[in-house]
């Protein structure tokens, strides 16, 4: 876990080595049918004032001891609401809908929806010198079907930082999760999960961006870490008046349970309405 969170720390200080220029107000609009770099920049942003729905589909492969692939789909819309003259409250919803084969074999393969993770984050519409901050509330809600469910409400504190400039993102979000109620299911155990995501973006004038993350989860129940580093290549492409995302990359487990996925490759369509 110390190697994976070193190796992207050091590959954000390199980039950030570069030279960094504060960045004036850039057009997020499409000009001349071609997407701007400002929008790039505002979908390396967790909190931007940017309406966003990214449908992400993640293929993850050699579950268990078949060796089971998955699909996950994640439904992610981002919905910034203006609360104060100085304010935003972001709000940020993952709806996964998995389709997994077969694990052990002779137990078939599942499919259905996933938990419900909903993020809430305050965070001033302003950036002081390219640094943007939110906090908030998050939540577990129990939307899933076994296997893919806690069966478990839950609720914690969710955090983000980040700094921009020069057409570089460099930035943390973090969450943890307690469960405190029960969905219909008193023998699962109740959840306590930690979120750590440091992530890095460097985006072109043409609105290519290039990505390096990891999305590490602890379970302290299980007492067991999954930490995939994820690199990923994206563009913004303007479909007649509508700016859409696409983005590809492909993973590395570094941590992974006993019975976890090797790799995993994914695709990110993200419709976005700038305001």
């Amino acid at each position: 876990m110390a190697r994976s969170m070193a190796f992207v720390f050091a590959a954000a200080a390199f980039i950030a080595a570069a030279p960094v220029h504060a960045q004036e107000d850039e057009p997020v609009e499409p000009i001349d049918g071609a997407p701007s770099q400002g929008l790039a920049d505002q979908l390396a942003n967790p909190v931007a004032n940017l309406i966003s729905v990214p449908i992400q589909f993640n293929h993850d492969c050699c579950y268990g001891p078949a060796d089971g692939d998955r699909l996950t789909v994640n439904i992610q819309p981002v919905i910034p609401i203006s609360v104060a003259q100085d304010w935003n409250l972001i709000t940020r919803t993952i709806l996964p809908i998995v389709s997994q084969e077969e694990t052990v074999r002779g137990e078939g393969g599942a499919s259905g929806l996933g938990d419900t993770v909903q993020s809430f984050f305050l965070s001033p519409k302003k950036a002081s010198n390219g640094f943007v901050w939110g906090v908030g509330p998050v939540f577990l809600w129990p939307t899933g079907a076994s296997p893919f469910s806690a069966k478990k409400f839950g609720a914690g504190p969710t955090a983000v930082a980040l700094k921009q400039g020069g057409g570089i993102t460099v930035g943390l979000l973090a969450n943890h999760i307690w469960s405190f109620a029960d969905a219909g299911d008193y023998h699962r155990a109740g959840v306590s999960s930690s979120f750590i995501q440091p992530f890095v973006t460097k985006t072109l004038p043409d609105s290519t961006a290039f990505g390096l993350n990891v999305e590490s989860s602890y379970d302290w129940k299980a007492k067991n870490w999954v930490v995939p580093i994820n690199a990923s290549v994206s563009h913004v492409f303007a479909f007649g008046q509508q700016p859409v995302s696409l983005a590809v990359g492909a993973r590395y487990y570094a941590e992974r349970p006993e019975d976890g996925p090797n790799w995993g490759v994914r695709f990110v369509m993200t419709f976005l309405f700038p305001k």
